[in-house]
């Protein structure tokens, strides 16, 4: 019988032990406003607007923010036609969130990157989104795949710390 008593015990030692711990803050103002942020990011694009653009990240030096492109294996196949020492992801120097705004800006077409199926996790300190997106210019489809952002929550509100995302060929 005493066996039993410390085998109960250890099994309830170990159980309370495993459980998950509660996140201190998370509300649906956050996720609201964490959308918010996505929305913003994308009607910046459309409307050109740097201005609004660069205040939702973290930073507005593009060594502090992560950005990285990650091309699927078919688009990839493409690109080596022409440099076959291509690779899927590496580091590109004047890939960063900055060229991108520069680019859009500079464009004489309409840029839009249209968003899908976004899905935010967070505990009310840092966030993950993740969604679907389709980049248009001048109305034509030029790659479309999956972003994955990290956000931090400042003084100022949430902030995009990082961006990773596929690039699929619209052909595909």
């Amino acid at each position: 019988m005493l066996k039993v008593v410390f085998v109960a015990i250890a099994i309830t030692l170990t159980l309370s032990s495993c459980s998950t711990v509660t996140p201190t803050r998370s509300t649906t103002s956050d996720v609201t406003a964490i959308r918010s942020v996505v929305e913003a990011f994308r009607v910046s694009i459309l409307a050109k607007d740097k201005t609004t653009y660069m205040s939702l990240f973290f930073s507005t030096k593009p060594e502090a923010i992560g950005w990285q492109a990650v091309v699927d294996d078919a688009k990839l196949a493409v690109i080596q036609r022409e440099r076959p020492q291509a690779i899927k992801a590496r580091p590109i120097p004047g890939n960063n969130f900055v060229a991108l705004i520069d680019s859009v800006v500079a464009s004489k077409s309409v840029e839009e990157e249209k968003i899908a199926n976004v899905a935010v996790d967070t505990d009310g300190e840092v966030a993950s989104v993740a969604f679907d997106y389709e980049y248009l210019s001048g109305g034509k489809l030029s790659n479309w795949g999956k972003e994955l952002w990290q956000l931090v929550r400042t003084e100022q509100g949430w902030k995009i710390f990082s961006v990773v995302y596929t690039i699929r060929d619209p052909l595909q």
